[in-house]
């Protein structure tokens, strides 16, 4: 880059030694003779002030030492499309020896490679690509006119993030040309986006996925550019700051994935706003930190109207700490899958209790934390939930006879699902309610027949079991009593509670309190 720029670099992204700058000035410093460009650095603890020398202001910036002056010939402006992708994927003909292996590069993928020369012209061939990942390679700008059609216009999948490009115009230009787009990968370039609606009728027919992580794009940007979006499945929108401030009507209405995660300023009543969305599925909300939910428009035991086709909701580094919060998400219609890892109330020693509240407070989950809810885990919840809070559900009201069954709001508030447990598991018995007292093991031991019904000359076998064993460590006593080995026995067990239902003991590492077996349960062995 020569000493005569002109102020037509104002605004453009740059390269220097790795770090991504924007350029807001260009001219001379006094008293150092030449031309300076002002940076301005995506990182601001790589400058040195706040654009300003000597009492003289050249440039503004957002953080005081975000700022630089460095010499035109010490920066990399980047290069256009057609040359970077030519760079990464275009191989050279050179002498071959035959039969000889030798590792080569293909993209970003090391190909080990015997008389390759076949292979190479074809991956030459740049119409021939589909996939492009052109990730830090200092793209800045389409280049000529047609020239991107004309090399490679069947790219279905595009990576440009981290790279100089500065605004959505030169995107604009790039997508242009290639009319297969599906997926658009756009991240870490600090973008400039239309104050008004960009018309390029078109351009994006068949995008899909649009990732615009960290590209500094505001929500009004987004709904303003999204009328050109028309068939979009899947938007990011991670760690742009970004702030909800309007209702979509016309706009994202195929959306089917949201990504707001680490968008810190968006609360609960902005949620509220892309609740309407008819199509979302699922919606990313990791580390901004939501604490609360409420959905006015549902009472207790009923279901919102919002966020109706959403499945799949992930809350996990956020800030919920009250039971009240997953109540609500029993509301939703739905909802199958939640992540929630990471949260002052899902942390710490009680994890494993924890989990099962979450299951027995929202009905129709399917998948916690990645981890799939079986029937028996959900049944073994919901009993120990009944249980659990059985007496406040009697202190507030409650009782055995359905007429005088009549617990408190209060407590309904906080147990919304409590009856329905008590519709689907009968109201919790008297029995049922004693106060245990953990710290004494007669208190813990379980009174279990045990029959081997496929061995007729096998006598009825009745033992004592702490609640807290394992069915790996009940699976071990009942081999040395059986003689029969560990690995071949299949544990089951019967309640007189649930005539005719036999539940199976499948996960060796759970307890017998997972389980939820009583006193009087009968464990059926087979092998």
């Amino acid at each position: 880059m020569s000493d005569t720029l002109t102020l037509d670099v104002i605004g453009r992204r740059v390269e220097v030694n790795g770090e991504h700058a924007t350029v807001r000035f260009s001219g001379v410093v006094p008293p150092v003779a030449g031309l300076w460009l002002g940076v301005e650095w995506d990182n601001p603890k790589r400058g040195k002030h706040d654009g300003s020398h000597e009492g003289t202001v050249y440039f503004t910036c957002r953080h005081p030492t975000g700022g630089s002056f460095i010499r035109p010939n010490k920066v990399n402006f980047g290069i256009d499309f057609v040359t970077a992708i030519k760079n990464r994927y275009v191989l050279e003909d050179g002498p071959e020896e035959d039969g000889k292996e030798e590792v080569i590069t293909i993209g970003n993928k090391l190909v080990e490679t015997v008389g390759f020369d076949t292979v190479i012209k074809q991956q030459s061939q740049l119409c021939q690509l589909q996939e492009v990942s052109l990730r830090s390679c200092a793209v800045n700008c389409a280049g000529d006119k047609g020239a991107i059609a004309r090399a490679c216009p069947n790219i279905k999948e595009l990576d440009l993030s981290k790279n100089l490009l500065s605004s959505w115009d030169e995107v604009i230009r790039i997508a242009d040309q290639l009319k297969h787009l599906e997926v658009l990968n756009l991240s870490e370039n600090k973008l400039k986006f239309p104050s008004v609606s960009p018309s390029a009728p078109g351009t994006f027919s068949a995008l899909k996925v649009l990732v615009l992580n960290r590209t500094g794009i505001t929500w009004a940007e987004v709904l303003r550019c999204a009328a050109g979006w028309p068939v979009l499945e899947e938007l990011h929108l991670e760690s742009n700051n970004i702030s909800i401030s309007e209702r979509p009507t016309d706009v994202l209405q195929t959306v089917k994935l949201l990504d707001l995660s680490s968008n810190k300023l968006i609360d609960e009543n902005q949620l509220f706003l892309i609740a309407y969305l008819p199509r979302l599925e699922r919606l990313i909300l990791c580390d901004i930190g939501i604490s609360n939910l409420h959905f006015p428009d549902a009472g207790i035991g009923c279901k919102t109207s919002l966020f109706p086709s959403l499945q799949h909701l992930l809350v996990d580094n956020n800030q919920i700490s009250q039971w009240s919060f997953f109540n609500e998400l029993d509301k939703l219609q739905s909802l199958h899958a939640l992540s929630c890892m990471r949260n002052p109330l899902t942390e710490g020693d009680k994890a494993a209790t924890t989990r099962q509240l979450i299951i027995a407070k929202i009905g129709q989950l399917r998948t916690l934390n990645k981890c799939e809810i079986l029937a028996e885990e959900r049944r073994g919840a919901e009993l120990d939930y009944r249980k659990a809070f059985g007496n406040e559900w009697k202190n507030a009201g409650g009782h055995q006879n359905p007429d005088r069954n009549r617990p408190s709001d209060e407590f309904l508030a906080a147990h919304p699902r409590f009856q329905l447990l008590c519709l689907k598991y009968g109201a919790p018995e008297d029995g049922e309610l004693k106060p245990q007292q953990p710290f004494m093991l007669k208190n813990q031991l379980l009174t279990l027949k045990i029959k081997c019904p496929n061995q007729l000359d096998q006598k009825v076998l009745e033992k004592q079991l702490p609640d807290s064993m394992t069915i790996q460590k009940v699976k071990g006593l009942l081999s040395r009593l059986l003689k029969v080995p560990a690995s071949d026995l299949l544990l089951s067990y019967e309640s007189p509670k649930m005539p005719g239902r036999e539940i199976e003991l499948e996960n060796d590492l759970h307890s017998l309190q997972f389980y939820s077996v009583e006193n009087g349960d009968c464990l059926l062995v087979r092998w």
